[in-house]
């Protein structure tokens, strides 16, 4: 059967753009609030020559969460090796049973816990929808796939990837081209919260060839323990007082447990969700058999414990697909398998260290008031942001108040006693904390918290 997916024709510019509008536009009527898809984001991309592996990826930019999908345009050979204490995944006992076969279509990554695992369910009803796969016994869509936990204190909100979500990022998939940082599956992970660190994460990716052979990492970093650079230091932490400048993952080992608690150099932030999962995939145009296949993912997915310090713990849900895509089959041309391995934990490493994006820096407070009473008192009201997070904001004179009132607090707006907001502009205030809380009011009466590409967006009751 034809791939009308892959047909020169659908594949051009405007025809493929057309095609994917009309798709997106037979999708089941949704409410009037739901978001839209945002499809493809990202300026900062991995860009790499394999045809054979598509990438798409899907956001909701008001949770923010999201989905990544990775289409072969040929059936491939998958295995998968599971770390993690609390893994979520669809299809792996599946891949356990080592047929020799290819089979495997599609690979997806999702937000949203275990919630978000209807992702991969309908990437392969898009393949039966769209004429790839049929109802056939031989000619079933197969699709796996894992997610993380973006839930919870990161976020006000529970939206989750959903199946409209995911069969759009399915329909945008394109080769060569890899959203970096925090996109796609990536677009609230965090990591280090094991010590308090609760830096931004995503998505990376990496890519090299060896005369004829291909080997592309992708991963999704939601880990609980912290990236570490090639010189051993750790990529990206919000640390407390008087941590050191150049901080070191050994340094913060080397000292656990005192180094997650008060007394240490800094006290982690005890409320921090423990709910954190990598999630990655390496592929390879060499045709492998099963058991070398299987090898290459227990390989790669071993090393990954030397840019991710501690790994694969019980709060952890780490997965790893390894998928042959079979183009190579001449012998002559391939790598030793024992090669292949090394090189795909390099290249992993690579790929973790991609997904580390820029870290918000905290607003620097104004040394005196910027509104007078009346414009701080045209400010005040309650600002809903879901069923479960209001903030009420109050003015008295020159000072700013915000509280949580309803069933959750708002990051560092807590719910036993007002914060006061220091100015920062006549739009923008901030909570002097170890993370960084900014709140922007806008003319649209709405309160924005941490405004940019994290942002939470609330909106004042009668405004």
């Amino acid at each position: 059967m034809r791939n009308r997916r892959n047909s020169p024709g659908l594949i051009g510019g405007v025809l493929a753009t057309g095609l994917l509008t009309m798709l997106l536009a037979a999708l089941p009527a949704a409410a009037e609030d739901a978001p839209a898809p945002v499809l493809n984001a990202g300026d900062k991309v991995l860009k790499f020559d394999w045809p054979a592996v598509q990438v798409g990826t899907g956001e909701y930019e008001e949770g923010p969460t999201g989905v990544t999908v990775f289409h072969f345009d040929r059936r491939s050979l998958a295995a998968v090796d599971v770390r993690g204490g609390g893994p979520g995944t669809v299809n792996t006992d599946y891949l356990r049973l080592g047929y020799d076969a290819p089979e495997l279509d599609a690979v997806v990554f999702a937000g949203g816990s275990w919630y978000g695992l209807e992702a991969t369910t309908a990437v392969a009803s898009a393949l039966k929808e769209d004429g790839v796969r049929g109802g056939h016994w031989d000619n079933i869509a197969l699709s796996v796939g894992a997610i993380i936990y973006d839930l919870g204190g990161r976020r006000l909100n529970e939206l989750v990837p959903d199946k409209r979500l995911a069969q759009a990022a399915f329909r945008a998939t394109r080769p060569g081209v890899f959203p970096l940082g925090a996109q796609g599956a990536g677009r609230l992970a965090v990591t280090g919260s094991l010590f308090g660190c609760n830096a931004f994460s995503g998505q990376g990716g990496a890519f090299r060839q060896i005369g004829q052979v291909k080997v592309a990492a992708f991963v999704v970093v939601n880990a609980l323990g912290v990236v570490t650079t090639r010189d051993g230091k750790v990529a990206a932490c919000y640390g407390d007082e008087g941590w050191p400048k150049d901080l070191t993952t050994a340094a913060l080992l080397a000292g656990y447990p005192a180094s997650r608690k008060p007394g240490w150099t800094g006290a982690p932030n005890a409320d921090a969700p423990a709910r954190n999962t990598t999630v990655s995939l390496v592929v390879t145009n060499q045709k492998l058999k099963p058991a070398e296949l299987q090898r290459l993912a227990i390989q790669v997915h071993s090393s990954m414990g030397r840019a991710l310090q501690p790994f694969a713990t019980e709060f952890d849900g780490d997965v790893l697909y390894a998928v042959s895509t079979g183009e190579l089959e001449d012998e002559a041309a391939m790598l030793p398998t024992v090669d292949l391995g090394v090189i795909g934990g390099e290249v992993m490493w690579d790929a973790i260290l991609a997904s580390v994006p820029d870290q918000p820096k905290p607003a620097t407070p104004a040394d005196k008031p910027v509104l007078p009473a009346d414009r701080l008192a045209a400010l005040a009201g309650d600002y809903v942001f879901s069923p479960f997070v209001t903030v009420k904001v109050t003015a008295e004179g020159d000072r700013l108040f915000a509280q949580a009132t309803g069933a959750r607090v708002a990051f560092a707006i807590g719910k036993e006693e007002r914060t006061e907001l220091k100015p920062v502009s006549a739009t923008d205030f901030m909570v002097p904390a170890r993370y960084p809380l900014t709140l922007r009011f806008d003319e649209a009466g709405r309160l924005v918290l941490n405004p940019g590409h994290w942002q939470q967006v609330g909106t004042r009751q009668g405004g």
